[in-house]
């Protein structure tokens, strides 16, 4: 009977490593899962305020590009209205010129028209310039805005890449797919970051 007991017992000792080993392996288990589940929450606040940005930042190049398209309009009116009161300034001047030799004095009423609408024509076009600078700088700054809203368009598709993976790793239970999740979620962080300074 002594062998019994102590088959009992070794058997006992087995069954306490075994329920030790299990427990470990469950609570390393069990904090990895946390570590997981706690970054894949977090990529999807990231996520979704890249996302927000991405269409804020989308909105304003569209409001920025309108805007260059009514000065374009603007200025195209301008340069219209330029190219009619230099018409009328060249008619006038020539008859004036016409009208030197017979009629000074009605030569002289003329020469004053043509020197007012030269003055018109002047304002006109500086008015006409402010007008396409200001659809230059519209222009640039929608562009701006359309790289800013790449770049969180970028950091968006990232940490959905990242968030799936995320899902993989806790479906197959394998690490190596949540590291990868990880990796593509910091490559996303890169961008998101990007989105706000335009740094390359």
């Amino acid at each position: 009977m002594p062998e019994e007991e102590f088959e009992t017992t070794e058997f006992k000792e087995r069954l306490e490593e075994a329920t030790e080993h299990a427990l470990e392996a469950a609570e390393h288990r069990s904090r990895w899962v946390v570590y997981l589940s706690f970054s894949t929450a977090l990529i999807a606040v990231l996520a979704a305020i890249a996302a927000l940005e991405s269409g804020t930042y989308s909105n304003e190049a569209l409001m920025q590009k309108n805007e260059a398209l009514l000065a374009q309009s603007k200025a195209s009116d301008q340069w219209a209205y330029y190219q009619a009161k230099s018409m009328k300034a060249t008619i006038y001047a020539t008859q004036a010129a016409a009208w030197r030799q017979t009629n000074p004095e009605l030569a002289e009423k003329d020469q004053a028209e043509a020197i007012h609408y030269e003055t018109e024509e002047q304002e006109i076009n500086k008015a006409a310039k402010e007008l396409e600078s200001e659809v230059k700088k519209d222009s640039e700054m929608s562009d701006k805005s359309i790289e800013h809203h790449h770049r969180f368009a970028y950091a968006v598709t990232m940490f959905q890449i990242s968030i799936a993976l995320a899902a993989v790793a806790a479906l197959s239970r394998q690490k190596m797919v949540w590291f990868a999740g990880l990796l593509i979620g910091v490559l996303g962080f890169i961008y998101f970051a990007d989105g706000f300074s335009l740094f390359f």
